[in-house]
């Protein structure tokens, strides 16, 4: 048997002042997860917490990123977690926008 082709992919993790982007070739039929180990990111960021981070492909969130088979040119991205839920932060953006507008007339 021959050796598994390699595909070109590349692991991102960002902060808001700093970015990451490792590009790797890795074997045909590696999975997200394991795209994310032989990265080495990890050892870039003190804050990354693997186990339980998000994983996503091109803005994407993949359920299974264990057994999400990769292709070539993918970006695997590691999310942070969100500081707040996205429907109460549009709530209160949209209690911002409404205040002072009370008693306009269009």
């Amino acid at each position: 048997m021959g050796r598994a082709a390699l595909i070109e992919i590349e692991v991102a993790y960002a902060l808001p002042e700093r970015q990451e982007i490792v590009a790797l070739k890795v074997p045909e039929g590696t999975t997200a997860d394991a795209a994310v180990g032989l990265s080495g990111i990890e050892k870039l960021f003190d804050d990354i917490d693997l186990p339980n981070a998000t994983l996503g492909i091109f803005g994407t969130v993949i359920s299974r990123p264990e057994q999400h088979v990769l292709r070539e040119g993918d970006r695997v991205e590691i999310y942070r977690p969100l500081r707040m839920d996205p429907k109460e932060a549009r709530l209160r953006r949209a209690r911002k926008g409404t205040q002072g507008s009370e008693g306009t007339e269009s």
